[in-house]
């Protein structure tokens, strides 16, 4: 079941791509594993992914030692700076640095063990108050600081759009925010690091795709519901 979900995933993403007039190979997919069994995610594994989701530390603390070395791990869910040590050097990208004091907390732990931890910016563009991350006017000066930081390398944005029942009325979030990412860029302030922009989920990723997403985080849509 995995395997077939994973590749129905897979032609949706190249399908949305073409749509648009870009190259599937420009958007990578993203398994969103959390509290999904080993044996799911070694299916996915199996059918192609490499790219893992988790929401917590400890389920790639506990995932990862079991599973093949070249899966990249992604860690999307809130960070509480506590877990950071715990985290730093297993991800190829934190996807969820939603404070200036979490940048921080990266930072010293990655100059610790000697590494740059490569981390995304979260946004709240649709401003809900149940979520996480910068409001977009935050954005520049947030960059600004973080940029000193020697420890991180802000990669680009990432955003949880709200749960629609319509994936178009996520349409003007995933616009918002490929605004603010390509403003972004054009200041430099990112000293040309920035090429990734991470949203779109399993009842959305597609007008994401058409908006101009790099990464895609799908979960239900490949492992099923929770």
């Amino acid at each position: 079941m995995v395997a077939r979900q994973y590749d129905e995933i897979k032609k949706r993403v190249e399908a949305a791509c073409l749509r648009v007039g870009r190259r599937p190979e420009e958007v990578t997919l993203i398994a969103v594993s959390k509290t999904k069994p080993v044996e799911m995610l070694r299916e996915a594994y199996e059918a192609g992914a490499r790219d893992f989701g988790e929401n917590k530390v400890q389920e790639i603390l506990t995932k990862e030692p079991e599973l093949p070395e070249d899966i990249r791990w992604h860690m999307i869910g809130h960070l509480q700076t506590n877990k950071v040590r715990q985290i730093v050097g297993k991800t190829c990208l934190i996807h969820s640095v939603d404070s200036l004091h979490l940048a921080e907390t990266i930072h010293k732990e990655s100059v610790k063990k000697g590494i740059v931890t490569q981390i995304l910016l979260e946004v709240n563009v649709a401003e809900e108050e149940s979520k996480f991350g910068f409001h977009a006017e935050e954005v520049e000066n947030a960059l600004k600081q973080i940029q000193e930081l020697s420890g991180v390398c802000v990669r680009g944005l990432m955003t949880i759009a709200p749960f629609v029942d319509n994936s178009e009325d996520n349409r003007p979030v995933f616009q918002k925010l490929n605004k603010l990412y390509v403003d972004m860029k054009s200041k430099n302030i990112d000293n040309g690091t920035m090429n990734i922009l991470s949203m779109g989920m399993t009842g959305d990723f597609e007008v994401a795709i058409e908006e101009g997403a790099t990464m895609v985080r799908v979960g239900t849509g490949i492992f099923g519901a929770r």
